[in-house]
């Protein structure tokens, strides 16, 4: 009884055995290849699959799904004879189990070389400057040609993407000085522009302030005239609504008289010929004062003396020239000395004399 219960166990576990590797469970997005006395059958796709146990083999599962390789920073030499390290990552998915088994030895050690070279051809024909700015450039270049190459092994390059690209140190810091040099002349010039724009709008707020400023001056002097002339206009309509006679007049003309000899720059002040007629009509009034007194009797009006404040002296730094007398038959006049002893003339009151100003 026991070898034949030996021989039942053993059967039990070959039967075991060759249910296990007859019945194969394959995952989604997952292929396996299965050779026959180490050729190639037929590939397992996802799901519950029968083989012949013992007879035929699955040598390798392959993953479906997309992946992504990174490959370590590779020096490249640019046109410009600068060695740069670049760093780019690749993703790929095998689309023929069949084809990335058989076609190739490693596929992923394939594509990584093949990366490799097609990136220093690509870099080779380019200086630093491309290089750093056209990225898309690079790699589209790389798609294309990795494309090309690796769908023959069964395998298509989705993407690929250059991850750093770094320049040598004594490049970068000169990139730096440079950067910062571009800075500080886009400062530079927006700090003259804001100064520029300041200035304008300084200089046409000022002028508009000047204009203002101008017109208000303006009104104000048309205001100013309107308001003298309503007052002269005033005055003027008051004396003749009033009719004030020739006395209130002549008084009111010599009291106006001293205000002429105000100021430090007068130096020489003419009277008018009417002071004479006022002198009269005042003497007039004072005897018809006096005479009513005396009885009645009115004396014949006669110029008075002037006396000495209507005696105006001249400039003595005047030149002869300009003193001209306004009587031109007069004749000669006596003179009087100054107060430095220079002979000048005799203001006589009843003449009158006049400056001319040399300006």
């Amino acid at each position: 009884m026991e070898p034949v219960l030996i021989v039942l166990v053993v059967l039990v576990v070959v039967a075991f055995i060759a249910l296990i590797k007859t019945i194969q469970v394959i995952p989604q997005a997952s292929a396996a290849i299965v050779e026959r006395f180490g050729r190639y059958t037929r590939t397992l796709n996802a799901g519950l699959n029968i083989v012949v146990p013992f007879i035929d083999r699955v040598r390798n599962r392959i993953d479906l799904r997309e992946q992504v390789v990174p490959f370590p920073p590779q020096p490249v030499i640019t046109q410009d004879n600068l060695v740069v390290n670049i760093d780019t990552v690749i993703y790929y998915q095998v689309t023929d189990a069949r084809a990335a088994t058989y076609e190739v030895a490693s596929y992923i050690q394939a594509i990584e070389q093949l990366t490799v070279t097609t990136l220093r051809n690509i870099i080779g024909s380019m200086d630093l400057e491309s290089t750093l700015t056209s990225r898309e450039v690079i790699n589209a270049g790389l798609r294309g040609v990795l494309d090309e190459a690796t769908g023959k092994w069964g395998i298509r390059v989705n993407r690929v993407e250059l991850k750093a690209i770094e320049p040598p140190t004594s490049i970068q810091d000169s990139m730096e000085k440079q950067m910062r040099a571009d800075r500080d002349k886009r400062a530079a010039i927006l700090t003259a522009e804001g100064a520029r724009q300041a200035q304008i709008l300084r200089a046409e707020g000022e002028k508009q302030a000047e204009v203002l400023k101008a017109e208000g001056e303006a009104q104000a002097a048309v205001l100013r005239a309107d308001g003298e002339a309503a007052a002269i206009r005033t005055v003027f309509e008051a004396i003749h609504d009033g009719d004030a006679d020739q006395k209130l007049l002549a008084y009111q003309y010599l009291q106006t008289l001293p205000e002429l000899a105000k100021g430090d720059s007068n130096k020489l002040w003419i009277i008018p010929s009417e002071v004479g007629d006022a002198l009269k009509g005042l003497g007039g009034a004072f005897n018809g004062l006096t005479g009513g007194a005396n009885g009645g009797a009115v004396a014949a009006p006669s110029v008075p003396a002037a006396p000495a404040a209507t005696q105006v002296p001249l400039d003595p730094a005047a030149p002869a020239a300009t003193q001209v007398p306004l009587d031109p038959a007069a004749g000669p006049r006596p003179l009087d000395t100054d107060t430095k002893g220079a002979a000048r003339p005799r203001v006589d009151p009843a003449r009158e004399y006049r400056k001319i100003d040399p300006e």
